[in-house]
């Protein structure tokens, strides 16, 4: 679609880039203003979301690079390209889960009340992230012939040129933004803390698992799913296994 959007001379701002960090600071918001309602001071949000951003990066680049490994041993160097897409949500994802739950134990908060804040900001990101997705032509999806396919005509785009593809990035979007009202709608009557948390963990691995049939660009498979599908299926699982175990815990 659009890769760069400014260049002058060597300073090049890619479009990519610029769209994940306005869903980093649209995610970041939403989490400060959910922190004061629970009583909990900016300053510590903050924190959270820096040690958060760190290790996501960290972690969906490092994913992606496993992926590809094949690749990537031959051109080491390109590892350090994230400007160029390359960053499976899944390990980043792990990762920042990791060094948020480290820093709350620093802070002695509940899990439970900070993953009911992030759920929501989280989903936020991703639904905007997407949109440097789409403008940097990664994610891209499968051939087909609807009335709404895209064609990348951009050469700096990631995806095949002049051809129709399924717009996978805008099914993303518009799953995850699904995902988000979903959450706020339920923030209203939430029966018991951690619940938006586990309600992301069963609403977004099914969106994800689904929209991964349409998708175009290497993914990695084992036993005709892809490495992001088979990570879904866990994630549901757990998601599952802590809404009961939540629900338990509130009602005994």
């Amino acid at each position: 679609m659009h890769p760069i959007l400014f260049q002058w001379g060597v300073l090049t701002i890619h479009t990519y880039g610029v769209m994940v960090a306005a869903g980093f600071m649209l995610a970041m918001l939403y989490a400060v203003k959910a922190g004061e309602r629970a009583g909990l001071k900016a300053d510590i949000i903050y924190d959270l979301f820096f040690y958060a951003l760190l290790f996501a990066i960290l972690g969906a680049r490092l994913l992606y690079v496993a992926i590809n490994f094949s690749y990537y041993r031959l051109h080491p160097l390109e590892i350090l390209f994230i400007w160029r897409g390359g960053l499976v949500f899944y390990g980043g994802f792990i990762a920042a889960v990791a060094a948020v739950y480290a820093r709350l134990r620093f802070y002695r908060l509940s899990v439970w009340t900070i993953a009911d804040i992030a759920a929501p900001a989280l989903v936020l990101a991703q639904a905007v992230g997407r949109f440097g997705c789409l403008a940097a032509g990664c994610c891209y999806g499968a051939p087909c012939s609807l009335p709404f396919a895209i064609r990348f005509t951009d050469p700096q785009s990631l995806a095949p040129l002049q051809m129709p593809l399924h717009p996978t990035q805008l099914y993303h979007a518009a799953a995850n933004g699904l995902i988000f009202v979903l959450l706020l709608l339920k923030r209203r009557r939430q029966d018991f803390a951690g619940q938006l948390a586990i309600f992301y963990l069963l609403l977004y691995p099914v969106g994800r698992f689904l929209i991964e049939f349409f998708r175009g660009d290497p993914r990695g498979s084992f036993w005709l799913l892809s490495t992001s599908q088979w990570i879904s299926v866990g994630v549901f699982a757990l998601g599952v296994v802590l809404y009961y175990y939540r629900k338990n815990v509130r009602t005994t």
